[in-house]
């Protein structure tokens, strides 16, 4: 089988530019590790995103990538800092009124754009005690993402990574959500190439060093279908069970790969 060759709409990013995508990336990263000590029972998801408003605009020194964002359609402009997306909301969620109660799970995702360059990132997290089934899902989650990121190297193909995160989170009982899927990241918030969460080992784009992109892996406790909500962002699973996700922005290096938002303490 062939590689599938690289489209000229995947820029490889010079040296200058990895380093300018590493700060971008650092500088998502240091949203959620701010906001972790914010997330509490109690607390509405619309605090949330003002609390990370003011720090990216203000101490962090940049400009959200999300606030206004239309994504190119007849929708309604974004109007948050982060997508706040709790319990059995899949993505997209709008902070508001709805208030964190013991027991939830929220993913938390946040893009910010430093000197022109995106980064973008997510994680979950627990209010209180979560359940025993909501844990495992998360911590699976996070799992299958990893496995997802070990597979990025040169020569390797956008295929493995979506296998690897497929047949570890179907092993485990979860549902992958087909409709969303990582992207290429820059000076672009979505670029080329579009990396799927599901596929099969040896097809696809072959890697390049220079590559960026986001691997961010959605898992469903049920069925793996999804709907919209009529405010035209917010996506809940169909059948109202639980769902995770995690997000990193990856960079293919000439020996593997570098994950460029890990946060405080993260290996």
């Amino acid at each position: 089988m062939h590689a599938v060759t690289r489209p000229h709409s995947i820029p490889l990013k010079s040296a200058e530019e990895r380093e300018a995508m590493r700060r971008a990336g650092q500088a998502a990263a240091a949203v959620l590790v701010m906001l972790e000590p914010h997330v509490k029972a109690g607390v509405t998801t619309g605090e949330l995103d003002a609390i990370a408003r003011d720090f990216v605009l203000g101490p962090l020194g940049c400009r959200s990538a999300t606030i206004g964002y239309t994504a190119g359609g007849s929708r309604a402009p974004f109007p948050g800092a982060i997508c706040a997306s709790v319990n059995h909301v899949v993505c997209h969620g709008v902070p508001g009124p709805k208030q964190l109660k013991d027991g939830d799970i929220v993913n938390i995702d946040v893009t910010v754009i430093r000197d022109g360059w995106h980064g973008d990132t997510s994680r979950m997290f627990f209010v209180g005690q979560p359940s025993v089934l909501a844990r495992r899902l998360v911590e699976t989650t996070h799992a299958a993402m990893l496995r997802g990121i070990a597979q990025v190297r040169p020569g390797a193909r956008l295929g493995d990574i979506g296998h690897a995160i497929q047949s570890y989170a179907e092993a485990a009982g979860y549902s992958v959500v087909r409709e969303y899927c990582g992207h290429g990241i820059g000076r672009g918030f979505h670029e080329d190439p579009q990396v799927l969460h599901f596929g099969r080992p040896n097809t696809g784009l072959e890697l390049e060093p220079g590559m960026c992109f986001t691997v961010e892996p959605m898992l469903n406790a049920g069925r793996a279908a999804v709907r919209e909500l009529p405010d035209g962002w917010t996506v809940i699973t169909k059948d109202r069970s639980l769902s995770a996700q995690w997000e990193h922005t990856v960079l293919v290096t000439e020996t593997g790969h570098e994950i460029l938002t890990l946060r405080n303490g993260e290996a």
